[in-house]
């Protein structure tokens, strides 16, 4: 009678991101790091603070908000509910709202305005496209409780420089004015009689928003709406006396800075809060989905949070969608390289040089040091290999005869003709400023 084998066990199923949720590596990190530092940079020159909002909030945060009648609230949210306490909860889709929450609930505005901005993660459920993902990252830059026309300038222009400063190219700023909420209320009246005039021709998503938010069928990108969008009523010509005088003193400004921009009477914003001025940066590099940053004032939304009524406006723009055109428009990043490679071909060798390697790192130089592969250290043959391929400047060579005399070998590894010099090992601290200016 045979033996029964036993059973084998079943291997486990290989586990794979969340579609529309991605992995950023190297080296494409090396970029994100450096746009971030870019960002960092150019908001401490401008006297913007940084602020760091969670990433989950309360949904009816977003309802009040955005609006409960827009796409992101309707169909993108990630909302679920707290199965300790049944707390409605919402992955951010956005971060004006959530900075507004923080800045009301610590009341931030007490001694004045504050200019801030953030960088992270925010989650929409869409269809993931080119720069467009489910989680993606976002940068905004929000002033609160100012209300003139100087910092909406400002922040236009600080968008312009950020992208000056990126080497990009070929990106138009488009501007209008979205007025104040009876300007609207009048121009929103004669949108729906103009549009309830040609009832034939729109489709099952328009008629939709025909009585909530008519102002969003002017975003449509149906072809066939594209005649009665264009005749329909234009919101400048509601505005009032105080609203064209904020308009025209931002125009003012952006001329004397000589930023170039056309008004665009059809541009609006997705969420209800907006108010005056809107604007939009656009490229024609990324195919249909041109925009890059996009902003405006938003002077109601703090107090439909909970505030006391004050002033603000901001921008904010997709990171993923902006290093897409880093990479068309600007020269091939550089991969990101040592100083110096640490050839330790003998394991006992290695408590001396680890002192070396970090007191070097402590001066600033940046040593990858050699593993192995937990049986010996690999021959110097491939250690050099791998010194080589890591694109170091130098190897420093921990050699059975450097040892002996408490030195160590560095030798160059992109002069051509591989030159090298002995360094006495207690003095590592001395000589680490010709390894780290060199690379």
């Amino acid at each position: 009678m045979s033996e029964k084998k036993p059973a084998t066990a079943s291997k486990p199923t290989k586990l794979v991101g969340v579609k529309g949720m991605n992995d950023i590596l190297p080296p494409d990190s090396a970029r994100w790091e450096w746009f971030e530092g870019k960002v960092r940079h150019l908001m401490a020159r401008y006297a913007y603070r940084n602020i760091r909002t969670p990433i989950v909030e309360p949904t009816a945060l977003f309802v009040r908000g955005l609006g409960e009648v827009t796409d992101i609230v309707e169909k993108e949210m990630y909302s679920f509910e707290d199965r300790l306490n049944g707390e409605a909860l919402t992955l951010r889709p956005e971060c004006t709202a959530g900075v507004v929450r923080a800045v009301v609930e610590h009341n931030l505005l007490y001694e004045g305005g504050k200019r801030l901005y953030y960088m992270g993660p925010m989650f929409r459920h869409e269809r993931p496209q080119r720069g467009r993902y489910r989680q993606f990252h976002q940068v905004g830059a929000e002033v609160l409780g100012f209300g003139g026309a100087e910092v909406d300038a400002e922040l236009i222009l600080l968008a312009a420089t950020l992208f000056k400063e990126l080497g990009l190219r070929d990106i138009r700023l488009e501007l209008n004015s979205l007025g104040q909420p009876p300007e609207r209320l009048a121009h929103r009246s004669a949108l729906i009689a103009h549009f309830e005039q040609h009832m034939d021709v729109l489709d099952e998503e328009a008629k939709r928003r025909l009585y909530t938010n008519p102002l969003r069928i002017l975003d449509s990108k149906n072809p066939a709406l594209q005649a009665v969008v264009e005749s329909a009523p234009q919101l400048l010509s509601f505005l009032g006396e105080a609203s064209l005088a904020h308009f025209n003193a931002l125009r003012g400004m952006l001329d004397a800075n000589g930023l170039a921009y056309t008004i665009n009477p059809r541009l609006v914003r997705g969420m209800d809060y907006y108010n005056l001025t809107v604007f939009e940066f656009i490229t024609d590099s990324l195919g249909s989905q041109g925009t890059v940053c996009g902003g405006g004032r938003y002077d109601y939304l703090i107090e439909q949070v909970g505030g006391k009524p004050a002033p603000a406006v901001g921008w904010g723009l997709g990171i993923e969608r902006l290093l897409e055109l880093v990479k068309e428009q600007s020269p091939p990043m550089a991969e990101l390289a040592p100083d110096v490679y640490a050839i330790i071909p003998d394991a006992s060798s290695l408590p001396a040089a680890f002192k070396v390697i970090e007191s070097l790192r402590a001066k600033g130089v940046a040593v990858q040091m050699h593993a192995g592969s937990g049986e010996g250290m690999g021959s110097m043959k491939s250690q050099f290999k791998k010194a080589d391929s890591s694109g170091a400047t130098f190897a420093l060579i921990f050699g059975a005869d450097e040892m002996a005399q408490a030195q160590v070998t560095v030798k160059s590894l992109r002069d051509g003709a591989g030159s090298q010099r002995l360094q006495d090992l207690a003095s590592a601290s001395d000589w680490a400023h010709t390894l780290q200016s060199a690379h």
